[in-house]
């Protein structure tokens, strides 16, 4: 029997830079495109956990370790991608936390960090990454989550500046397009990532899932999710739906925040805060608005700041 040979991935050969790729969409993105046979560059400030991904990519991957919300880091990055690959095919500005909190409560710094590493970071991001992009006439891809249309109450943050990020790109695809470089942007809901678990673990926002129908509040898989991405890469998308029905929704967008559309959403809100309440007298504002992760990073950059350093696989 003969055997029908696949064509070859339209990633093959490219290389390909992910922010945020120590867990999560990230990781899951970075394994994705290297079994299309791309190059996965993987960037990330936790350095354990990107070594980790790093060593399922394969022993040619670049790890750099650094803090997207630091241009002068991420423009160490890139050099030390364009010192060992030549170029940059494609970038995946994925890196994102989230703060979690009522505007009367939640902690400024937590708001505030949550929009550097979203909307700055972004923009450091694809800034540092461009020159080579467009010398490739590549492709820049976006994480702009589902909440850049759909704006849950006690995340106003994360709601804002993943709303930013959309608005950036909308406009970068228009700027872009006589340098024959595209932009898209990926729109996802409920992914089970870290993100998502360690949210699980603040009781508030356990009650906001709560007001979600079922559809709204199902998730992904992160494999499921970096397949979606990897094939709206391959295609250069200008939007990439994760479920894909999510573009139903975004048609929708200006019914979202309708009267009726908010109902449940403003009946749980004072529950939020209250539960909010309990937490931050029990806790503190700091774990009050961040997961664990989060939290042990702020701490980890009081002690001092995170140089962009690189490490690839032996072998």
């Amino acid at each position: 029997m003969t055997r029908v040979q696949q064509p070859r991935s339209k990633l093959h050969g490219k290389v390909v830079l992910i922010t945020g790729a120590a867990s999560g969409i990230g990781a899951a993105t970075a394994l994705e495109v290297r079994a299309r046979g791309a190059t996965a560059v993987l960037l990330d400030c936790d350095a354990e956990p990107l070594a980790q991904v790093a060593l399922q990519c394969g022993a040619d991957t670049l790890a750099v370790v650094a803090d997207v919300t630091d241009l002068p880091a991420m423009e160490d990055a890139v050099a030390q991608v364009l010192a060992r690959f030549g170029h940059i095919d494609m970038v995946f500005a994925n890196a994102g936390v989230a703060a979690f909190g009522p505007l009367a409560y939640v902690d400024p710094n937590a708001w505030k960090r949550c929009v550097e590493v979203n909307v700055f970071g972004v923009f450091n991001t694809v800034r540092a990454a461009l020159p080579s992009i467009m010398r490739q006439r590549g492709y820049v891809l976006i994480n702009a989550s589902v909440s850049s249309f759909a704006h849950p109450p006690v995340m106003s943050a994360y709601a804002a500046s993943k709303s930013a990020v959309e608005a950036m790109g909308d406009s970068w695809r228009i700027e872009l397009a006589a340098h024959k470089v595209d932009v898209g942007l990926v729109h996802a809901g409920w992914v089970s990532t870290p993100l998502v678990t360690e949210g699980a673990l603040h009781p508030g926002f356990v009650r906001l899932r709560a007001t979600m129908p079922g559809p709204l509040n199902s998730e992904t898989s992160p494999q499921a999710a970096a397949r979606a991405i990897a094939q709206g890469m391959e295609r250069r998308l200008s939007r990439i739906w994760v479920p894909g029905w999510l573009r139903l929704l975004f048609a929708l967008r200006a019914l979202l925040h309708l009267p009726f559309a908010e109902r449940e959403l403003r009946r749980a809100a004072p529950q939020i805060e209250a539960i909010y309440l309990e937490g931050l007298e029990a806790e503190g504002a700091l774990a009050s608005s961040f997961g664990p992760r989060e939290r042990e990073r702020t701490l980890a950059r009081a002690r001092g700041p995170v140089s962009a350093s690189s490490w690839h696989p032996p072998g």
